[in-house]
């Protein structure tokens, strides 16, 4: 039969042992597109502009407008993936403010979350409306050393319960392996009707 205090230097031993952090955790910063760098300027008749704004430290982000539509890329991304790559939604749309940065276990950021806000057709007016309007959660990979980053995921933050923890979990398990330019984002979890049909566009 052990004895008690023949346990207590045990438990003391335990205590006294650091926990093992979680692998990913997340950090924040704002889309602040009013104090960016111009990297085309703006086009008065389609609206399209590029703009190099501020991310984390040596990742900055990337953010491109066209026809009332909006695209964004993180990190140390490649010339070509800024010029020739468009990912958003067929309707208007708009991308949030706060960027949820995804880090790995070394502390480098690996994804991204941003949620967008996607301005649908109300089938009787013609035209968007509130009403229809939709929430989509973007999980995007943060580009490495090939230079390529892309979206990876979608989760529909108005159809799910807790999207945020849907969009982490896809964020902490895709976006490593994920092959832009390769693979496709899909949907995770349920989809509603305001959930509107991703675009892409690559460079060759």
């Amino acid at each position: 039969m052990i004895s008690h205090t023949a346990t207590i230097p045990l438990i003391l031993l335990l205590a006294m042992t650091p926990v093992a952090a979680s692998a990913n955790d997340s950090t924040y910063t704002d889309l602040d597109t009013n104090h960016c760098k111009t990297l085309s300027p703006e086009d008065p008749e389609g609206g399209g502009i590029s703009l190099q704004c501020k991310g984390l430290p040596d990742h900055a982000v990337y953010f491109k407008e066209g026809d009332l539509r909006q695209s964004i890329l993180y990190g140390p991304v490649s010339e070509a993936y800024i010029d020739g790559v468009f990912e958003s939604f067929e309707p208007f749309n708009n991308a949030g403010r706060k960027i949820e940065w995804r880090l790995g276990a070394d502390g480098k950021p690996v994804a991204t979350i941003l949620r967008w806000f996607i301005e649908n057709i109300d089938p009787a007016t013609g035209e968007p409306s509130p009403k229809v309007r939709g929430q989509v959660l973007v999980v995007s990979k943060v580009a490495g050393d090939d230079g390529q980053g892309c979206v990876v995921g979608y989760v529909d933050a108005l159809a799910n319960p807790e999207p945020n923890g849907l969009a982490r979990q896809v964020a902490d398990t895709e976006a490593e392996s994920f092959a832009c330019g390769r693979d496709t984002a899909a949907f995770h979890g349920k989809r509603g009707l305001t959930a509107a049909e991703p675009t892409r566009v690559f460079p060759d």
